[in-house]
């Protein structure tokens, strides 16, 4: 659940859920987590399209990489920068916002707007660098793709279930994993050699547990791969849960193999794993806390830890999502109603995280944030002021420096550097 979400064409709206939450204080109190769970054969509702269900053996993957980028050299003259927005939305944008940054400065620039695309409010990258994919969060979900070297729009393929929030690429870069979060359900799509999607292959709804305190259904927010490519994991604030899953890329169906679930009414948003792969860090929006989590990479069972404090006080602040740098060091949380960013030193290679401080982000509403590919600059998408804000990234401290003033952008809610 993003926050303030934009009504969708059918009238669906995630600004009503959040809107409830803060008006009945869902999530005070929690202490603790549980550790995940194996799986259960008939917990969850299966449908596919266009594919087939057999059980051919899966082929192995290649690895993935880490959830942070991997520290190159900084690349000279102006990057690209796509920026997702809601365009059903009151002062919303027309479709993909279009820029560049300054790899020095991090100044950005308008260059244009791609448009055509309805609410394209979260963006992921083909592991070749040359198609772009986004969803279409409406009622009548869809992913769409997006060729790079032209802009011309590749086609549009249906998720299968209404308000798609998030999307990912498979590493082996032949899958499209995609969460529907009014119907709390994930899929995923075959991508051809040219970058554009085939017919949906799999669906998955998660049908159990019941929903969590305050919910009304599971809520699907998240749908990404393990470091080491064995497994995918989708991430579920209505149900409290995070499901393990095989993906078979030969037929794109899906295997739940483990489930991993929070205190009730935590409302787990984003999973983040740390580059060695053993750890990832869950920001869980409901009750305004994280977690680390132990992975093993044999069986793709996480477990929870402890809840910890995101060290924004008392203030109703829906975590959003966490970064962790590139070495490994350090984690970074965007606050949105604290309109912050935390920052975290890991320690112990992965398994734990202890809170520095909270920086101003700048903005109002911090939805989404992204490093640059280099890790120097840290870019957060500010929903509500319409606005980037752009930090340097200090390797050895952790530390971070807003880079001038934010940039204006309509109902600003992903931002992707390239």
């Amino acid at each position: 659940m993003g926050g303030t979400g934009a009504p969708a064409d059918g009238g669906w709206s995630r600004r009503r859920f959040v809107g409830a939450l803060a008006g009945a204080g869902v999530g005070a109190g929690l202490v603790g987590c549980s550790s995940s769970t194996g799986s259960s054969p008939g917990s969850a509702s299966r449908t596919a399209a266009g594919g087939a269900q057999g059980s051919s053996p899966e082929t192995p993957s290649p690895t993935a990489s880490a959830a942070s980028p991997s520290p190159t050299a900084t690349p000279s003259g102006p990057r690209p920068l796509y920026l997702g927005t809601y365009t059903t939305a009151e002062d919303g944008g027309d479709g993909i916002g279009l820029a560049t940054y300054d790899t020095g400065s991090g100044r950005i620039k308008h260059t244009g707007t791609l448009t055509g695309l309805t609410n394209p409010s979260y963006l992921a990258l083909h592991p070749d660098g040359r198609t772009l994919y986004t969803v279409a969060e409406q009622d009548a979900g869809a992913v769409t793709a997006v060729r790079l070297a032209d802009r011309r729009i590749l086609g549009s393929r249906s998720t299968g279930g209404a308000g798609p929030c998030h999307l990912s690429v498979h590493p082996s870069g032949r899958w499209l994993l995609s969460a529907n979060y009014a119907s709390g359900s994930v899929a995923v799509h075959p991508i051809d050699a040219s970058g554009a999607l085939g017919e949906r292959r799999e669906s998955v709804t998660h049908s159990t547990p019941a929903p969590g305190p305050g919910q009304e259904g599971p809520h699907a927010h998240q749908f990404v791969t393990s470091p080491d490519g064995g497994h995918v994991l989708a991430v579920d604030l209505g149900t409290d849960t995070v499901y393990s899953y095989r993906l078979n890329q030969r037929t794109g169906t899906l295997t739940e193999v483990a489930r991993a679930h929070t205190r009730a009414g935590a409302g787990p948003r984003h999973l983040t794993f740390h580059p060695g792969g053993r750890y990832a860090y869950l920001a869980n929006e409901v009750d305004n806390t994280v977690a680390v989590c132990a992975y093993d990479r044999a069986t793709g069972r996480l477990t929870v830890g402890a809840a910890q404090s995101t060290g924004t006080g008392s203030t109703t602040s829906y975590p959003a999502q966490l970064l962790v740098t590139a070495n490994g060091s350090y984690a970074y949380l965007a606050n949105r109603g604290h309109d912050s960013l935390t920052r975290y030193a890991v320690e112990a290679d992965g398994a734990r995280l202890r809170l520095l401080d909270t920086v101003p982000v700048s903005g109002d509403f911090p939805r989404q944030i992204a490093f640059s590919p280099d890790g120097t600059l840290l870019f957060a998408a500010n929903q509500r002021s319409g606005t980037v804000s752009v930090f340097h990234v200090d390797e050895e401290s952790g530390g971070l420096r807003l880079a001038g003033k934010p940039f204006a952008s309509p109902v600003a809610v992903c931002a992707l550097p390239l």
